[in-house]
C-alpha cells in the first residue's frame, strides 16, 4: 500500500514538472513562433527572434551607441532618439514587426491605420508590460474602456477653457521670476553670457504645475518632483531588463528604492488631498486649482460613480509627471529653433510687443499670437514630446488589409510618421 502511494506521489510530481516545463517552453518559444508564423502569412517581415530577450539588447545597444556620439543642431535627431526603429524602418519597409522580449510588436506608420487604432479604445488597449512604471503614475493615460471614460468625464472640468484662463497669472508669475533672474545674471556679468537654460526651465515648469495643481509654490512641492524624477530614472534603467521574468519583483537595491520612493510620494500627496477634503467638509469653497476642481467634480458624482482617494492621488501624480519635462522640452527646442531662425524670432518678438505692449498677458490676448502659435506647432511637429505609443491586442482584429492575432502589440512611432 505504501509503495502504491509513493508511486502515485512520484507520478504526480513528474506530471507537475512536465506541465511546468511545457508551460515554460510554450511561453518562451512555441507561442512566439506561432505568432511569428501567423504574421508572416499576412506578408509581414520581422527581425530574428532571440529566445526570451527579443530585440531588447539590440535596441539598448544601438541607443547607447547613438547617444555616445556628439550631435549638431542641424542633424536629424531621429537616428539618435529612435535608432533601432529608424534602422528597422529602412531595412524592412513601412509595416514590420520586432520583438519586445517574447511579444511580437508591429510597427504601424499608415495614418489611417493609426487613426483607427487610437479611436477604437476598447479593442486596442494600453499594455501592462511593466508594472513598476505605475509607481511614477498611472491615472488616465494608463486606463482603458469604462474606467478611462469615467476618469476623463470627472477630470474634464479641470481643463475647461475658463479654468485655463484662470491659470494664466500663475504662468506669468513663474515665467517672470525666471526671466528676472536671467536679467540679473546678465547684469552681474556686465554683458552677454552663456546660460544653461534646461535646469531653469525644469524648475519653472515645476513651479507652474505646483501653482496650478495645488496652489503652492515649487518649493513646497519640491520633494514630489525629486521623487518623481528619481523614480523615472530608476524605471528607465529597470525597463532595459524587463525581459527577465520576475525581475521587477526581485529585492534588488534599485527595486527597493523605487518602491520606497513610490510610497513616500504617495504619502505626501495623500496628505495634501486629505487636507483639502477636510477643508471642504468644514464648509470652505473648493480652490480653483487642478486639485480643487478635480475634488469638486468628483464629489459631484452620483454615489458609486466617483473616483477613490487613491485614484485622485494617481491623477495628481500624472498631472505632475506628464507636464513638467514635456513642456520643458518644448520650450528648449523652441528657443533653439528661434536662435537658428532669427527672422522668425524677430517676427515673434514684434507680435508679442504689438499684442501686449507693457501689459501683463491674459487669455484673450494670447489667442491673438498667430505667429507664436505657428512656431509652437512646428516645434511640436519636429520634436514631439511623446516619440511613440504602444497598444496591445487581446483578440483577433482586422486592421487595414491585415488580420492581427491576439497576444501581439502595436507601436505607433510618432516621430517616424
Amino acid at each position: 500500500m505504501e509503495a502504491s502511494a509513493a508511486s502515485v506521489t512520484v507520478s504526480v510530481a513528474i506530471a507537475a514538472v512536465l506541465w511546468w516545463i511545457w508551460r515554460t517552453l510554450n511561453w518562451v518559444w512555441f507561442k512566439p513562433k506561432m505568432l511569428q508564423k501567423y504574421l508572416r502569412k499576412q506578408g509581414m517581415v520581422e527581425t530574428p527572434y532571440t529566445l526570451l530577450v527579443g530585440d531588447v539588447k539590440r535596441e539598448y545597444s544601438m541607443s547607447m551607441e547613438a547617444r555616445s556620439k556628439p550631435i549638431k543642431l542641424t542633424d536629424d535627431i531621429v537616428p539618435r532618439v529612435l535608432p533601432f526603429p529608424s534602422h528597422t524602418l529602412k531595412a524592412y519597409g513601412r509595416t514590420f514587426f520586432t520583438w519586445r522580449g517574447r511579444i511580437p510588436t508591429i510597427t504601424i506608420t499608415d495614418p489611417e491605420q493609426i487613426k483607427e487604432v487610437l479611436n477604437k479604445i476598447y479593442d486596442y488597449q494600453k499594455p501592462n508590460t511593466f508594472p513598476l512604471s505605475r509607481l511614477v503614475a498611472s491615472g488616465l493615460f494608463s486606463y482603458d474602456g469604462d474606467k478611462w471614460a469615467k476618469h476623463r468625464r470627472i477630470i474634464n472640468p479641470a481643463f475647461h477653457l475658463e479654468k485655463i484662463k484662470n491659470m494664466v497669472p500663475a504662468f506669468h508669475q513663474s515665467c517672470g521670476e525666471v526671466v528676472g533672474k536671467w536679467d540679473n545674471i546678465v547684469l552681474d556679468k556686465g554683458s552677454s553670457c552663456e546660460v544653461d537654460v534646461w535646469p531653469w526651465l525644469m524648475s519653472m515648469t515645476a513651479d507652474v504645475i505646483s501653482r496650478t495643481a495645488f496652489g503652492s509654490s515649487y518649493k513646497e512641492g519640491h520633494r514630489i518632483f525629486e521623487l518623481q524624477a528619481e523614480l523615472s530614472e530608476l524605471i528607465v534603467q529597470a525597463f532595459r531588463k524587463a525581459f527577465i521574468p520576475g525581475y521587477s519583483y526581485l529585492p534588488k537595491k534599485g527595486n527597493r528604492r523605487m518602491k520606497s520612493a513610490g510610497r513616500e510620494s504617495q504619502a505626501i500627496l495623500r496628505g495634501i488631498v486629505n487636507k483639502r477634503l477636510r477643508a471642504i467638509e468644514a464648509g470652505e469653497a473648493p480652490s480653483q486649482d487642478f486639485l480643487g476642481t478635480l475634488l469638486e467634480s468628483n464629489l459631484g458624482q452620483a454615489k458609486g460613480n466617483g473616483m477613490s482617494i487613491e485614484d485622485v492621488i494617481e491623477e495628481c501624480k500624472l498631472f505632475y509627471i506628464s507636464g513638467q519635462e514635456t513642456t520643458s522640452v518644448l520650450l528648449v527646442w523652441t528657443m533653439i529653433l528661434l536662435s537658428k531662425h532669427q527672422d522668425w524670432q524677430a517676427r515673434a518678438r514684434e507680435e508679442v510687443k504689438q499684442v501686449f505692449g507693457d501689459k501683463e498677458p491674459n487669455a484673450e490676448a494670447l489667442n491673438q499670437l498667430k505667429v507664436m502659435t505657428m512656431i509652437l506647432y512646428e516645434v511640436l511637429r519636429l520634436y514631439p514630446p511623446a516619440i511613440n505609443l504602444t497598444r496591445s491586442i487581446h483578440k483577433e482584429m482586422k486592421l487595414g488589409d491585415v488580420t492581427l492575432p491576439g497576444g501581439v502589440n502595436i507601436t505607433l512611432p510618432i516621430m517616424l510618421c
